[in-house]
């Protein structure tokens, strides 16, 4: 009780400069300001081959004003809240705001989309480790590595980080709203070399509640299974090929996707995605739902970084894009309503119509499974997409070998529609929550 009072009272005392600061700005002749705050604080440590490799204490945050006055926009920040500080910040803020254009679209978000009384979504799980507990954690986490397989030669670390924080946000609306937060993560890099060949992969573990991190011991163990099935890795010739990407980095093209749906790429005219809402953008049977308000969910939120309330929402239904992400600004300027994604998104549900990831081998047959990517050849005005990629060759469902050094490549609006299945094997450590993802057919540049 007395770690979460504590964090109660520095978010009463942001929550007072942060009245201070918009007092102020409306003083200086500001037509609108908000003020964001946010602190972190925690420990973070990494052993390398058994050793203390470093040890860091974290504590710090800004404090960011903007103030709107007759269509111009002003910014500053402080990391000190003295009254003198603060009162500077917001002087700067108002006296840049004389400089700059005019813009229609620019602004605080309309009042009645704000978060006025956002609910607690359980995101504080403080945990109190002193450094000797951190530091034994991370050699547990190391040695199990280590002592898997003989062939595991070598350690780029395992690092143990716990931090908690909170954010505050308040706006000359009336909205002053703040909340908690903690997030622990455990994570081991491992080294394996047979004969000439060498690779080097990882695993770990976040959370918000550090109970429920995955145990040292098996992090470990799964650092060194996945670097051991990448040795003696071989290329392949180029072809067309299903490729299937497992489920940790499936993600990632679903992260294309939101780039090319976000405000600020459909206003400048820089996304494939243009004039796309309510098209089929994905097969039928994808749906991706966004649930912000999951308990202690990593992407979960109450309100977006301008105060904005965050609600359910279907991205996609039945492969038809229902939305984009909006901004206040970028809303304004496509002459819609922002969505609440001011900061990003909010736990990403895709829908799963595949089984797990060995039935999605069976089903991708003979073909690409990829378990790491390389490179950012990714044109979000085109939908050009080429990355280096490493991973493993599937013949008849059963992992062949591992494979490196090749690319694979194609357009992103055929890869979208062109998901056959999506697995259940669900990865929940991040904001897009999928499984593994099966696509009929890229191309592989390899020999």
């Amino acid at each position: 009780m007395k770690e979460v009072d504590s964090i109660e009272s520095q978010i009463a005392h942001v929550k007072n400069r942060v009245e201070n600061a918009l007092s102020l700005a409306k003083q200086l002749g500001a037509d609108g300001a908000e003020v964001a705050m946010s602190r972190q604080q925690g420990l973070s440590v990494n052993t390398r081959m058994g050793d203390v490799e470093n040890v860091e204490f974290t504590n710090d945050g800004a404090l960011g004003i903007t103030v709107y006055k007759e269509g111009r926009k002003g910014s500053a920040s402080t990391a000190d809240l003295s009254e003198d500080a603060l009162n500077n910040a917001v002087k700067a803020a108002v006296d840049i705001a004389r400089y700059t254009s005019v813009d229609e679209c620019s602004g605080l978000a309309d009042k009645d989309r704000l978060a006025m009384t956002p609910e607690d979504l359980d995101l504080y799980h403080p945990k109190v480790l002193s450094t000797d507990e951190a530091i034994d954690i991370a050699k547990q986490c190391e040695m199990a590595a280590l002592d898997a397989d003989p062939r595991i030669t070598n350690s780029d670390g395992a690092t143990l980080a716990c931090f908690e924080g909170f954010k505050v946000y308040g706006n000359s609306h009336g909205q002053l709203v703040g909340y908690p937060s903690t997030r622990h993560s455990l994570s081991c890099v491992s080294i394996a070399s047979d004969g000439d060949d060498m690779q080097r992969d990882y695993a770990y573990s976040v959370n918000r509640d550090f109970n429920l991190l995955d145990a040292p011991v098996e992090i470990g163990k799964n650092a060194a299974k996945e670097v051991i099935s990448r040795l003696h890795a071989q290329k392949l010739s180029t072809q067309k090929v299903p490729v299937m990407f497992r489920a940790d980095i499936a993600n990632t093209i679903f992260g294309h996707f939101i780039a090319a749906i976000s405000g600020g790429n459909l206003y400048r005219k820089s996304s494939f995605l243009l004039d796309a809402l309510g098209q089929p953008v994905f097969p039928e049977h994808i749906t991706i739902s966004e649930r912000p308000h999951l308990k202690k969910a990593l992407a979960s939120s109450a309100f977006d970084s301008e105060g904005v309330e965050t609600v359910d929402r279907e991205i996609i239904k039945q492969g038809q894009l229902e939305t984009y992400l909006l901004t206040s600004y970028s809303a304004r300027k496509l002459g819609l309503q922002t969505t609440g994604h001011a900061g990003g998104i909010h736990n990403w549900q895709v829908t799963a119509n595949g089984g797990d990831f060995d039935a999605m081998l069976k089903q991708l047959g003979t073909g690409l499974l990829v378990t790491e990517l390389m490179g950012q050849g990714v044109n979000v005005v085109t939908g050009d997409y080429s990355r280096g990629a490493a991973g493993f060759w599937v013949e008849n469902g059963q992992i062949a070998f591992p494979v490196s050094e090749i690319t694979i490549a194609g357009k992103l609006q055929d890869m979208f529609k062109n998901i056959v299945s999506i697995g259940n094997d669900t990865d929940m450590r991040g904001s897009i929550r999928t499984g593994s993802l099966l696509i009929e057919e890229m191309q592989i540049a390899g020999n």
